[in-house]
C-alpha cells in the first residue's frame, strides 16, 4: 500500500459506512473468498473493480453481490520512531 502512503505497522482509521463513492479507499469483505481487502472502489458496467494502490498489481473484478463494504479510510497514523 506504499503508493497509498500506507506502510507496514501503520494504523488505518476507518469510518463505518456501507456505501462509498468511486475512487474512495475502502475495506471490502469478499463474501465468496471469505477475506477482506483494502482497495480503491469503483462500480462500473455492472461489476465492481477493486483497484490496488500498488500500480504493479492488477485490479480485482467482482460481482456486486460478492462485495460487502465494511468502511472507508479516513486517516492513517504512523509511528515516526
Amino acid at each position: 500500500m506504499v503508493d497509498a502512503l500506507i506502510n507496514d505497522g501503520d494504523i488505518v482509521l476507518m469510518q463505518y459506512v456501507n456505501v462509498v463513492e468511486n475512487g474512495e479507499m475502502a475495506a471490502i469483505w469478499l463474501k465468496e473468498e471469505k477475506e477482506a481487502t483494502l482497495k480503491k472502489f469503483y462500480a462500473e458496467n455492472g461489476r465492481i473493480r477493486l483497484q490496488p494502490a500498488n500500480s504493479q498489481l492488477q485490479p480485482i473484478y467482482v460481482e456486486p453481490g460478492n462485495v460487502e463494504i465494511q468502511g472507508k479510510v479516513i486517516a492513517v497514523i504512523r509511528q515516526l520512531v
